[in-house]
């Protein structure tokens, strides 16, 4: 009998089992995605000059919402996406949301952690000098292009807009601002967080064709049915009211050198 290849057969059997997602293989965004730019480009000079502008946000409400908006573990977010869903979303009151938005993600992040690792952009921060709302040392451990906090939360805009698509227009507009919240925290160029909404809706394409995310995709959307409808659960009008003033405007919009 042979024990070793039989052993190796469980050993992969479990790592499958406990791998969340819904895609077996990882997506390849260098097939879609552009490559990064470089010394030279009109995008990498595009880049840097947004960087070095929006360094003058310090200190303002945006950035307050962007430093909020560092925090990237799945129930965070869904805290985040509350106002923007017309509904207090979290593990506890939203399960079925939170184990689709966990798996969703998981693929996507996935995809463009392999894209990252394979250009290894240097952040902005490690170009150009400039005030972060995060800490350098370990921030820049890992690299900018495209941005991670953007494909999770252009994940999250896609899938809710789609199990709410009454709230669709203010869910993506939140996406947006949450992608756009790296530029303003100084951790990605604008080019990064462009690829990351590109890489994650191509990740999504695949998702979607997942038997087992359409099942999880309708359990959540009944989910969010009867939890919208929960008054206990609407999230607070004054806070939502406030995001929504800082979310709507695009800090691109306008941006002068």
């Amino acid at each position: 009998m042979k024990i070793a290849p039989l052993l190796a057969a469980a050993v992969m059997m479990v790592a499958a089992a406990e791998r969340p997602g819904y895609l077996a293989e990882t997506v390849d965004l260098t097939a879609v995605v552009p490559p990064p730019p470089v010394k030279g480009d009109i995008r990498y000079e595009a880049d840097r000059r947004v960087f070095k502008a929006t360094r003058r946000l310090a200190g303002t409400p945006r950035y307050g919402l962007a430093a909020a908006d560092v925090a990237s573990a799945t129930p965070q977010v869904m805290k985040d996406f509350s106002c923007a869903a017309g509904v207090t979303l979290s593990p506890e009151a939203t399960p079925l949301t939170y184990r689709l938005l966990t798996n969703a993600t998981a693929d996507t992040a996935r995809a463009n952690n392999a894209a990252k690792d394979r250009w290894k952009r240097l952040r902005p921060f490690l170009i150009d000098k400039g005030a972060i709302c995060e800490a350098r040392e370990e921030l820049g451990k890992s690299y900018d292009y495209p941005s991670g906090h953007t494909t999770r939360g252009w994940t999250f805009g896609l899938i809710l807009s789609d199990l709410a698509p009454d709230r669709a227009m203010p869910i993506l507009a939140r996406a947006r601002a949450y992608g756009e919240s790296r530029i303003v925290c100084g951790a990605h160029n604008m080019s990064a967080v462009e690829a990351g909404r590109l890489g994650a809706t191509v990740t999504m394409q695949a998702i979607r064709q997942s038997a087992a995310y359409q099942a999880d995709a309708a359990a959540a959307r009944a989910e969010l049915a009867h939890a919208r409808a929960n008054p206990a659960l609407a999230p607070d009008a004054g806070s939502c009211a406030a995001e929504a003033a800082l979310v709507q405007p695009s800090v691109i919009a306008g941006v002068k050198r």
